[in-house]
Protein backbone atom coordinates (compact mmCIF):
# COMPACT_ATOMS: atom_id res chain seq x y z
CA UNK A 1 0.00 0.00 0.00
CA UNK A 2 1.44 3.57 -0.95
CA UNK A 3 1.43 6.10 1.53
CA UNK A 4 0.53 9.53 1.01
CA UNK A 5 2.75 12.22 2.11
CA UNK A 6 -0.27 14.24 4.21
CA UNK A 7 0.05 13.17 7.27
CA UNK A 8 1.31 9.79 6.61
CA UNK A 9 -2.22 8.71 5.48
CA UNK A 10 -3.08 5.82 2.31
CA UNK A 11 -3.82 7.58 -1.00
CA UNK A 12 -7.00 5.81 -1.04
CA UNK A 13 -8.54 7.55 1.98
CA UNK A 14 -7.46 11.43 0.15
CA UNK A 15 -9.28 13.47 -2.09
CA UNK A 16 -8.10 12.72 -5.54
CA UNK A 17 -7.00 15.29 -8.26
CA UNK A 18 -10.19 17.40 -9.45
CA UNK A 19 -12.45 16.59 -7.18
CA UNK A 20 -13.34 19.95 -5.69
CA UNK A 21 -13.29 22.86 -7.15
CA UNK A 22 -12.84 24.67 -3.23
CA UNK A 23 -10.53 23.95 -0.82
CA UNK A 24 -11.83 25.43 2.17
CA UNK A 25 -10.89 25.16 6.25
CA UNK A 26 -9.27 26.52 9.05
CA UNK A 27 -6.05 24.26 10.67
CA UNK A 28 -5.48 24.44 14.59
CA UNK A 29 -4.63 27.77 15.66
CA UNK A 30 -3.57 27.38 18.87
CA UNK A 31 0.12 27.19 18.14
CA UNK A 32 -0.24 30.94 16.76
CA UNK A 33 -2.73 32.24 19.06
CA UNK A 34 -2.44 34.92 21.48
CA UNK A 35 -4.22 32.44 23.83
CA UNK A 36 -1.44 30.04 23.49
CA UNK A 37 2.37 30.05 24.20
CA UNK A 38 2.80 31.21 20.48
CA UNK A 39 5.08 28.46 19.98
CA UNK A 40 7.05 28.20 16.75
CA UNK A 41 7.79 24.61 17.25
CA UNK A 42 3.99 23.75 18.68
CA UNK A 43 3.20 20.48 16.00
CA UNK A 44 -0.35 21.61 15.21
CA UNK A 45 1.37 24.70 13.41
CA UNK A 46 2.50 22.66 10.79
CA UNK A 47 -1.18 21.78 9.57
CA UNK A 48 -1.45 24.87 7.56
CA UNK A 49 1.25 23.47 5.33
CA UNK A 50 -1.13 20.03 5.31
CA UNK A 51 -3.70 21.82 4.30
CA UNK A 52 -1.25 23.34 1.43
CA UNK A 53 -0.50 19.68 0.67
CA UNK A 54 -4.04 18.75 0.49
CA UNK A 55 -4.73 22.28 -2.42
CA UNK A 56 -1.43 20.53 -4.22
CA UNK A 57 -3.26 17.28 -4.51
CA UNK A 58 -6.34 18.37 -5.34
CA UNK A 59 -5.97 21.28 -7.50
CA UNK A 60 -8.97 22.97 -6.77
CA UNK A 61 -9.77 26.39 -9.00
CA UNK A 62 -9.59 28.62 -5.49
CA UNK A 63 -8.84 27.77 -1.96
CA UNK A 64 -9.33 29.88 1.55
CA UNK A 65 -7.87 28.97 4.61
CA UNK A 66 -9.27 30.46 7.95
CA UNK A 67 -7.15 31.67 11.19
CA UNK A 68 -6.04 33.44 13.98
CA UNK A 69 -5.08 36.89 13.39
CA UNK A 70 -1.76 36.77 15.07
CA UNK A 71 -0.83 34.58 11.97
CA UNK A 72 -1.54 37.85 9.86
CA UNK A 73 0.11 40.12 11.52
CA UNK A 74 2.83 39.18 14.77
CA UNK A 75 6.30 39.35 12.99
CA UNK A 76 7.22 35.72 14.39
CA UNK A 77 5.34 34.23 12.13
CA UNK A 78 7.15 35.93 9.06
CA UNK A 79 8.81 33.13 7.87
CA UNK A 80 5.28 31.01 8.04
CA UNK A 81 3.44 33.72 5.66
CA UNK A 82 5.96 33.42 3.34
CA UNK A 83 6.02 30.16 3.11
CA UNK A 84 2.72 29.84 2.48
CA UNK A 85 2.53 32.55 -0.15
CA UNK A 86 5.66 30.88 -1.59
CA UNK A 87 3.92 27.77 -2.03
CA UNK A 88 0.79 29.06 -3.57
CA UNK A 89 2.72 30.94 -6.19
CA UNK A 90 4.59 27.92 -7.17
CA UNK A 91 1.06 25.63 -6.93
CA UNK A 92 -0.21 28.63 -9.37
CA UNK A 93 -2.52 30.10 -7.82
CA UNK A 94 -2.92 34.27 -6.75
CA UNK A 95 -2.91 34.56 -3.39
CA UNK A 96 -3.48 37.01 -0.53
CA UNK A 97 -3.63 37.21 3.10
CA UNK A 98 -6.33 39.19 4.31
CA UNK A 99 -7.42 40.70 8.07
CA UNK A 100 -11.12 40.60 8.41
CA UNK A 101 -13.23 41.79 11.03
CA UNK A 102 -16.52 39.60 11.40
CA UNK A 103 -18.27 42.73 12.48
CA UNK A 104 -17.52 44.52 9.05
CA UNK A 105 -19.79 41.75 7.42
CA UNK A 106 -22.84 41.58 8.90
CA UNK A 107 -22.00 39.57 12.40
CA UNK A 108 -22.66 41.23 15.74
CA UNK A 109 -19.08 40.25 17.07
CA UNK A 110 -15.91 42.19 16.65
CA UNK A 111 -14.16 39.14 15.88
CA UNK A 112 -10.73 39.64 13.55
CA UNK A 113 -9.58 36.58 11.65
CA UNK A 114 -7.16 35.97 8.86
CA UNK A 115 -8.17 34.46 5.57
CA UNK A 116 -5.80 33.09 2.92
CA UNK A 117 -7.21 33.55 -0.40
CA UNK A 118 -6.06 31.64 -3.16
CA UNK A 119 -7.45 31.49 -7.26
CA UNK A 120 -5.97 29.85 -10.36
CA UNK A 121 -6.64 31.18 -13.47
CA UNK A 122 -8.77 34.18 -12.70
CA UNK A 123 -7.79 37.88 -10.87
CA UNK A 124 -8.22 37.82 -7.08
CA UNK A 125 -11.29 39.68 -6.35
CA UNK A 126 -11.04 41.40 -2.27
CA UNK A 127 -13.91 40.98 0.36
CA UNK A 128 -16.15 43.74 -0.15
CA UNK A 129 -17.36 44.91 3.96
CA UNK A 130 -20.84 45.66 4.06
CA UNK A 131 -21.41 46.60 7.78
CA UNK A 132 -18.38 48.61 8.26
CA UNK A 133 -19.62 51.56 8.84
CA UNK A 134 -22.98 50.50 11.02
CA UNK A 135 -21.53 46.87 12.44
CA UNK A 136 -24.59 44.57 14.14
CA UNK A 137 -24.81 45.21 17.41
CA UNK A 138 -25.06 42.84 20.55
CA UNK A 139 -28.72 43.44 21.16
CA UNK A 140 -29.46 42.79 17.30
CA UNK A 141 -28.68 39.48 17.86
CA UNK A 142 -30.39 38.69 21.47
CA UNK A 143 -33.51 40.43 19.84
CA UNK A 144 -34.21 37.67 17.89
CA UNK A 145 -34.32 34.55 20.05
CA UNK A 146 -36.78 34.35 22.89
CA UNK A 147 -36.56 35.66 26.30
CA UNK A 148 -34.03 33.92 28.54
CA UNK A 149 -35.29 30.31 30.10
CA UNK A 150 -37.76 30.06 27.51
CA UNK A 151 -37.89 27.16 24.68
CA UNK A 152 -35.43 28.32 21.90
CA UNK A 153 -33.10 30.06 24.49
CA UNK A 154 -32.94 27.75 27.67
CA UNK A 155 -29.51 25.79 27.09
CA UNK A 156 -28.40 27.92 30.20
CA UNK A 157 -25.06 28.27 31.80
CA UNK A 158 -25.01 27.46 35.31
CA UNK A 159 -21.61 28.67 35.85
CA UNK A 160 -22.27 31.78 38.58
CA UNK A 161 -21.01 35.21 38.58
CA UNK A 162 -19.09 36.07 41.56
CA UNK A 163 -16.67 39.33 41.78
CA UNK A 164 -13.23 39.16 41.89
CA UNK A 165 -11.57 39.04 45.09
CA UNK A 166 -8.46 41.38 43.30
CA UNK A 167 -9.84 43.22 40.34
CA UNK A 168 -8.15 43.93 37.26
CA UNK A 169 -9.40 47.48 36.33
CA UNK A 170 -9.50 48.97 32.58
CA UNK A 171 -10.66 51.89 31.64
CA UNK A 172 -13.54 50.07 29.82
CA UNK A 173 -16.51 48.78 32.36
CA UNK A 174 -16.81 46.20 29.94
CA UNK A 175 -12.60 44.86 30.06
CA UNK A 176 -10.76 44.24 32.78
CA UNK A 177 -11.08 41.18 34.89
CA UNK A 178 -13.98 42.36 37.55
CA UNK A 179 -15.51 38.52 37.96
CA UNK A 180 -14.54 34.96 38.44
CA UNK A 181 -13.20 33.72 35.47
CA UNK A 182 -12.03 35.25 31.98
CA UNK A 183 -16.15 36.15 31.70
CA UNK A 184 -16.36 39.81 31.15
CA UNK A 185 -19.73 42.23 30.31
CA UNK A 186 -20.91 42.45 27.50
CA UNK A 187 -21.79 46.21 25.82
CA UNK A 188 -25.49 45.76 24.55
CA UNK A 189 -25.02 48.31 21.80
CA UNK A 190 -21.74 47.48 20.53
CA UNK A 191 -20.38 43.98 18.83
CA UNK A 192 -20.10 41.68 21.03
CA UNK A 193 -16.31 40.46 21.74
CA UNK A 194 -14.63 37.66 20.33
CA UNK A 195 -16.55 34.55 21.85
CA UNK A 196 -13.57 32.02 23.20
CA UNK A 197 -13.89 28.42 22.27
CA UNK A 198 -13.57 27.65 26.10
CA UNK A 199 -17.26 28.72 27.14
CA UNK A 200 -19.35 26.41 29.77
CA UNK A 201 -17.85 27.92 32.54
CA UNK A 202 -16.43 30.87 34.03
CA UNK A 203 -15.17 32.06 30.64
CA UNK A 204 -18.22 32.44 29.59
CA UNK A 205 -19.55 36.06 28.68
CA UNK A 206 -22.08 37.93 30.82
CA UNK A 207 -25.02 39.99 30.09
CA UNK A 208 -27.59 42.01 32.28
CA UNK A 209 -31.02 40.92 32.27
CA UNK A 210 -32.51 43.87 33.43
CA UNK A 211 -30.88 45.80 30.61
CA UNK A 212 -32.29 43.44 28.25
CA UNK A 213 -35.58 43.31 29.50
CA UNK A 214 -35.95 47.23 30.12
CA UNK A 215 -33.72 49.35 29.18
CA UNK A 216 -31.88 49.59 32.39
CA UNK A 217 -28.56 51.32 33.18
CA UNK A 218 -26.46 48.32 33.14
CA UNK A 219 -25.19 47.51 36.24
CA UNK A 220 -21.53 46.59 35.55
CA UNK A 221 -21.01 51.03 34.92
CA UNK A 222 -21.58 51.61 38.51
CA UNK A 223 -19.89 48.74 40.04
CA UNK A 224 -16.97 49.71 37.90
CA UNK A 225 -17.07 53.74 38.45
CA UNK A 226 -16.34 52.01 42.45
CA UNK A 227 -13.79 50.20 41.87
CA UNK A 228 -12.20 52.74 39.86
CA UNK A 229 -12.31 55.30 42.01
CA UNK A 230 -10.59 52.72 45.09
CA UNK A 231 -14.16 51.58 46.47
CA UNK A 232 -13.76 47.81 47.63
CA UNK A 233 -14.96 44.69 45.52
CA UNK A 234 -18.52 42.92 46.63
CA UNK A 235 -19.09 39.67 47.78
CA UNK A 236 -21.65 39.28 45.15
CA UNK A 237 -23.73 40.35 42.32
CA UNK A 238 -27.43 40.66 41.45
CA UNK A 239 -28.84 37.97 39.75
CA UNK A 240 -29.52 40.13 36.80
CA UNK A 241 -26.07 39.22 35.46
CA UNK A 242 -25.99 36.39 34.35
CA UNK A 243 -23.83 33.92 31.48
CA UNK A 244 -24.90 33.73 27.82
CA UNK A 245 -26.84 30.65 26.52
CA UNK A 246 -25.30 28.04 23.75
CA UNK A 247 -28.52 29.69 21.95
CA UNK A 248 -27.28 33.07 22.28
CA UNK A 249 -23.47 32.48 21.25
CA UNK A 250 -25.09 30.92 18.37
CA UNK A 251 -27.08 33.83 17.71
CA UNK A 252 -24.08 36.18 18.23
CA UNK A 253 -21.81 33.97 15.77
CA UNK A 254 -24.81 33.92 13.03
CA UNK A 255 -25.59 30.42 13.09
CA UNK A 256 -29.64 30.13 11.68
CA UNK A 257 -31.65 30.39 14.59
CA UNK A 258 -33.14 27.28 16.11
CA UNK A 259 -29.86 24.92 14.85
CA UNK A 260 -29.42 21.85 16.81
CA UNK A 261 -26.34 21.14 18.83
CA UNK A 262 -25.53 18.08 20.13
CA UNK A 263 -22.70 16.71 22.90
CA UNK A 264 -22.21 18.03 26.27
CA UNK A 265 -23.15 21.76 26.76
CA UNK A 266 -19.03 22.46 26.85
CA UNK A 267 -18.52 20.85 24.21
CA UNK A 268 -21.40 22.51 22.42
CA UNK A 269 -19.96 25.96 23.04
CA UNK A 270 -16.74 24.94 22.07
CA UNK A 271 -18.14 23.64 19.16
CA UNK A 272 -19.73 27.69 18.30
CA UNK A 273 -16.59 29.46 19.89
CA UNK A 274 -14.07 27.80 17.10
CA UNK A 275 -16.40 27.80 14.45
CA UNK A 276 -16.10 31.15 11.35
CA UNK A 277 -19.27 33.41 11.75
CA UNK A 278 -21.30 31.85 8.47
CA UNK A 279 -21.63 35.48 7.40
CA UNK A 280 -17.88 36.07 7.52
CA UNK A 281 -17.89 33.00 5.56
CA UNK A 282 -20.24 33.99 3.26
CA UNK A 283 -18.60 37.11 2.09
CA UNK A 284 -15.49 35.18 1.12
CA UNK A 285 -17.63 32.92 -0.53
CA UNK A 286 -18.90 35.47 -2.13
CA UNK A 287 -14.95 36.94 -3.21
CA UNK A 288 -14.46 33.51 -4.38
CA UNK A 289 -17.42 33.74 -6.56
CA UNK A 290 -16.93 36.85 -8.33
CA UNK A 291 -13.20 35.82 -8.61
CA UNK A 292 -13.68 33.05 -10.35
CA UNK A 293 -16.49 34.40 -12.48
CA UNK A 294 -19.86 32.67 -11.49
CA UNK A 295 -22.57 34.26 -11.89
Amino acid sequence: MHVGSILGLPDEVLPMTGSADLVIGGPPCQGFSVAGKMDPNDARSSHVFHFMDVVARVQPRAFVMENVKALYWNRRWDLIRGRLRARADDLGYRSALVLCNAAHYGVPQARERMLFIGVRDSDLVTLEPTTADRPPTLRMALDQLPRYGEPGNDSICRAKVTPAKEPIMRRSPFAGMMFNGAGRPMDLDSPAPTLPASMGGNKTPIVDQDQIDSGAKPWILDYHARLWNGGKPLQSVPKRLRRITVEEAAAIQTFPLGLEWRGPQSAQFRQIGNAVPPRLALAAAEAVKRSLGIT
